[in-house]
């Protein structure tokens, strides 16, 4: 066991077979169509890699930002050239899968345009797509945010991208940590769109 754990990729081999166990059980249990199965399954992975999207950001703001000033100068490169590259890559990519099984979700549920004109082609009569539809322009916001400021401006920070002097690379990982902050004030009500709608509304 130690041996399977101590490995992330055999870690997360097992996880898969475990959780692909488990959806050949729903598939089994499954009472309505093919689709319905297939939208069961896209929701798991739109809750996945939400969760390593937002957890992400949460690693960023909650630990990483506010602990770089404490690091010595000398160690602060095995972060920028190391750990932050990681876990940008896994970070944009998970937010783009977010965002795009969240849209296929919500026009599958038929909500997708009254949602996103926050009830208005409807005559505002459902507030649940007026709230679910606050929920995903804040969560379209802050994808918007990873790949048009975040990232753009953290690969010039880390030195990914090249020709920029330190006052440059200052005024970048600046305008990556503003961006991130706008995210993380977002998160929560976004969040809360996307947890409650479903219990309250259905």
């Amino acid at each position: 066991m130690t041996a399977l754990l101590s490995n992330f990729r055999n870690t997360m081999i097992v996880s898969v077979i475990l959780a692909l166990v488990m959806i050949f059980a729903y598939f089994q249990s499954n009472a309505g169509t093919p689709v319905d199965f297939a939208i069961a399954v896209l929701r798991w992975l739109h809750v996945f890699v939400g969760i390593l999207w937002i957890g992400l950001l949460y690693y960023f703001n909650f630990v990483q930002i506010r602990k770089m000033p404490d690091i010595p100068a000398e160690l602060k490169p095995a972060v920028s050239k190391y750990i932050a590259p990681e876990a940008l890559f896994w970070f944009r990519w998970a937010a783009l899968l977010t965002f795009v099984f969240g849209v296929i979700l919500a026009a599958h549920r038929g909500y997708l345009v009254s949602a996103f004109t926050l009830g208005a082609s409807e005559g505002f009569v459902n507030k649940g797509h007026m709230l679910i539809g606050i929920g995903m322009w804040l969560g379209t916001i802050m994808f918007f945010n990873v790949w048009a400021f975040i990232w753009p401006a953290q690969k010039i920070a880390l030195g990914i991208k090249e020709g920029f002097d330190a006052d440059a690379k200052a005024a970048a990982g600046k305008k990556a940590m503003l961006f991130s902050r706008i995210n993380t004030l977002l998160s929560l009500p976004m969040l809360t769109a996307m947890t409650m709608n479903q219990t309250i509304f259905g």
